[in-house]
C-alpha cells in the first residue's frame, strides 16, 4: 500500500474497472451500460471494449453518459500474442487517450503496456486464473501497476475467477504490485455487480481517480466495507462492516486471524508477518463475501 487510503483525506468512490458492451463482445450499448452502472449506486466507470481489430481498435467514448453523479474513465482491454502457454494476453488499460494508436507490427505484449502506461494509463494483468497465465508472464510486464484478484464473470462462468494465487507468489518474491476486483461484466448472463473498488479520491474527476488509483489509494471488494486500517505498535487495528473473519495474511503461510462473528473491529498481531514483511488485509461477511486490501509491508 504506497499510501494508506484510510490515511489519506478524501472520500471513497465505487466503481467498476473492466466491463464490455456492443462496441466489442459485450450485449448492451455504452450508455445503457453506463446507466445500469449508476442506478446501481456506482460513482464511476471505465468502458474496457476489447482493443482487436475486429472492432476496429476501439476506445469507447462515454464521456456524454458522465453526470455530476457520476463519472467514466476512458480505456480498453488490450491484446497481443502470446503468453508462456500460447494464449492471446488480457491487458486492462484504464486511463487511454481516444487516439491511442493499435499495435505495431512485430509488437510485443510488454511494449504495448508500456506504451499504455505511457500514455497515463492504469494497468492490470486481469483474470490470471481464467487462461493460466504465471508469473513469469507476469513479470514480461513490468509496467504493471495491479492483479486482478477477483473477476466476477470468470468465477460465474469458468469458476476461475481468483488472482490472489499468483498475486502473493510475487509478493513473496518482494515485487509491489496492487490488487483490483472487477466484474467484466458483458451482460449476457446476470454477471455485473459483483466485485469492484472503493477509491479515496478528493472528487469523482476521472484524473483525479486515476492518480489515486495508481498511487494505490483504494481497496478491492465483493461487498463487505473496510472503514479504517491502522498500525498500533505491532498491532494491524481493521475496523469493518460485520464480518465472520477478518485475516492479517503475510510471505507464505504466514497469517493472523479474527473469528468472531458480527465483529466490526479486529486487533492483529503483525509481529508474525517478519520484519519488512508484505502483509494484507481479507475481511470475510458472513455470505463469504470478501474484502481486499492492498499490499503493505511492516517497517524493518
Amino acid at each position: 500500500m504506497k499510501h494508506n487510503p484510510f490515511s489519506q483525506s478524501g472520500q471513497f468512490f465505487k466503481g467498476n474497472l473492466h466491463t464490455h458492451s456492443n462496441v466489442s463482445d459485450g450485449k448492451l450499448s455504452p450508455e445503457e451500460v453506463c446507466r445500469r452502472y449508476q442506478e446501481n449506486g456506482y460513482d464511476f466507470i471505465c468502458l474496457s471494449d476489447h482493443f482487436l481489430p475486429v472492432y476496429d481498435f476501439p476506445v469507447s467514448d462515454t464521456r456524454a453518459f458522465r453526470t455530476s453523479n457520476f463519472t467514466t474513465i476512458l480505456g480498453a482491454e488490450v491484446h497481443l500474442p502470446s503468453t508462456l502457454i500460447g494464449e492471446k494476453w488480457h491487458i486492462l488499460a484504464n486511463g487511454l487517450p481516444l487516439d491511442f494508436e493499435p499495435p505495431k507490427q512485430n509488437e510485443r505484449a510488454p511494449d504495448l503496456a508500456r506504451r499504455c502506461a505511457d500514455a497515463g494509463a492504469f494497468v492490470t494483468i486481469v483474470h490470471p486464473e481464467w487462461y493460466a497465465i504465471g508469473v513469469e508472464d507476469v513479470l514480461s510486464i513490468e509496467s504493471a501497476h495491479a492483479i486482478e484478484v477477483y473477476n466476477h464473470t470468470s468465477a460465474l462462468r469458468a469458476a476461475r475467477g481468483n488472482g490472489w494465487g499468483l498475486l502473493d507468489q510475487l509478493l513473496s518474491r518482494g515485487h509491489h504490485l496492487n490488487a483490483l476486483a472487477t466484474d467484466d461484466a458483458h451482460f449476457q448472463i446476470d454477471d455485473a455487480f459483483g466485485g469492484w473498488v472503493m477509491v479515496k479520491s478528493q472528487d469523482r474527476d476521472p484524473d483525479a481517480l486515476l492518480a489515486a488509483l495508481k498511487s494505490g489509494s483504494y481497496y478491492s471488494t465483493q461487498g463487505p466495507e473496510i472503514h479504517d486500517i491502522r498500525f498500533e505498535a505491532d498491532e494491524v487495528i481493521v475496523d469493518c462492516s460485520p464480518a465472520y473473519g477478518v485475516y492479517l495474511l503475510g510471505k507464505g503461510s504466514r497469517a493472523v486471524q479474527s473469528e468472531v462473528r458480527g465483529q466490526t473491529t479486529a486487533r492483529l498481531d503483525a509481529s508474525r508477518m517478519g520484519k519488512g514483511g508484505v502483509m494484507r488485509v481479507t475481511v470475510v461477511d458472513d455470505k463469504g463475501r470478501a474484502a481486499w486490501s492492498n499490499p503493505m509491508w511492516r517497517p524493518e
